[in-house]
């Protein structure tokens, strides 16, 4: 006898489980929970064995007996109906695992132990916003670059091209990374080179030219406002870190007596070695009585507990009658970059490991903090003896000319 709607809605739970045939191997299976689970009996290559076709009411009869129909079908054809469907399951998953942002997830999560936490949610948080959307849940192997095009439009049409010139490049890293574990035949940005409009470069203002730039350093030493603040601009030009990571300095990463500052760069979630020059050790000497209790070297005027403002040294600076269009915070990296080279003649590699930038060796490796440490230190002795010399008027020819 077959079941029938009425008989499935009605039938209750019992102590034992009850079996409910329908024909053709179908049978409603009601749990003492009071589950019904539809199951189907069938035999290949003569053993018995078992199919699952879904849960009531989500599968009605119908649509139980439709599938039950099926699996016939798949026994009249030689196939084993739950072999078949386990296969089906697999590929699915496959297919899952194989989407745009499974493989970008993936890739962060490689990139976890080089890059900060921060970075990698920032990462992660423009993906989904910008990306993910649109492409995400389409197998990377099928994702052409029209699709990415679309996507990057979207972002241009926003009135963000920085940001979509950035999508592309971290787009292309995912792709790139694809290629290496097999997952797609090749990165489609490639073919996008020229498809966005170039962005309008925008160079930091710094001081190159030696004589404007014992101007300047006589200035700060002039200045009378906070000594946190006048400090930090005097050691700005010595050291040329990041604006950030000189506002977030901190006294237990600074050894005076080896004359070091390390710390972890927050970007790359690498390690950096500045070593301090006889002038820097001099100014972090007189600040310490002022803020060595605290954490932070430079702290806010407001709370011991957090660094100064991002735009403190660059509101002095101001002060001081030194407009934007001259002179920038990241300025003093392009002064020590361009006077080392141009007029000291230091290795541009030696200038390249101070100023914490990917330097590789000729195997394409990494080179790590402490390379070329020794010729670094006479860099920034000898760097700071230079910055003196322009303080006190020295003309200084470059060596190149």
């Amino acid at each position: 006898m077959k079941l029938s709607d009425t008989a499935v809605k009605n039938v209750k739970a019992s102590d034992k489980a009850i079996k409910m045939a329908d024909g053709g191997g179908l049978y409603l299976e009601v749990t003492p929970k009071g589950g019904k689970y539809w199951r189907q009996k069938y035999r290949f290559q003569g053993k018995e064995k078992r199919l699952a076709h879904g849960v009531y009411p989500d599968v009605s009869l119908k649509m139980a007996r439709d599938r039950r129909d099926d699996a016939r079908r798949l026994l009249a054809d030689g196939i084993d109906p739950g072999e078949h469907k386990k296969s089906l399951k697999e590929a699915e998953l496959e297919i899952t695992s194989n989407t745009f942002e499974a493989i970008a997830r993936e890739w962060l999560s490689k990139q976890s132990h080089i890059w900060s936490k921060r970075h990698v949610e920032q990462l992660l948080k423009r993906l989904e916003r910008n990306i993910f959307p649109w492409v995400g849940q389409k197998p990377i192997s099928q994702i052409t670059a029209k699709d990415i095009l679309s996507v990057l439009r979207r972002i241009e049409n926003n009135g963000k091209l920085h940001s979509a010139h950035r999508a592309l490049s971290c787009c292309s890293q995912i792709f790139r990374y694809s290629v290496a574990i097999g997952k797609a035949p090749t990165d489609p940005c490639r073919d996008l080179r020229g498809a966005l409009p170039p962005e309008k470069v925008e160079h930091r203002a710094a001081i190159t030219d030696p004589v404007k730039v014992g101007d300047l350093l006589k200035s700060i030493d002039g200045y009378e406002g906070s000594i946190i603040v006048k400090c930090a601009m005097q050691l700005a030009p010595l050291v040329f870190v990041r604006p950030g990571e000189l506002r977030q300095a901190k006294w237990e990463d600074i050894d005076l007596e080896q004359a070091e500052w390390r710390f972890t760069i927050t970007k790359t979630n690498t390690p950096h070695i500045v070593p301090l020059s006889r002038q820097s050790i001099a100014i972090l000497s007189e600040i310490k009585p002022v803020s060595g209790k605290g954490l932070y070297v430079f702290p806010s005027q407001r709370t011991t507990k957090r660094p100064m403002s991002d735009n403190a040294v660059l509101v002095a600076m101001r002060a001081m009658g030194i407009p934007k269009e001259v002179m920038s915070g990241h300025g003093f990296r392009a002064m020590a970059r361009t006077l080392l080279d141009e007029v000291l003649g230091f290795r541009p590699d030696f200038i390249e490991h101070q100023l914490a930038h990917a330097v590789r060796d000729p195997n394409g490796r990494a080179y790590n903090r402490t390379s070329h440490l020794e010729e670094r230190k006479k860099m920034m002795q000898e760097w700071a003896d230079y910055l003196d010399k322009l303080k006190g008027g020295a003309e200084i020819i470059a060596i190149n000319q």
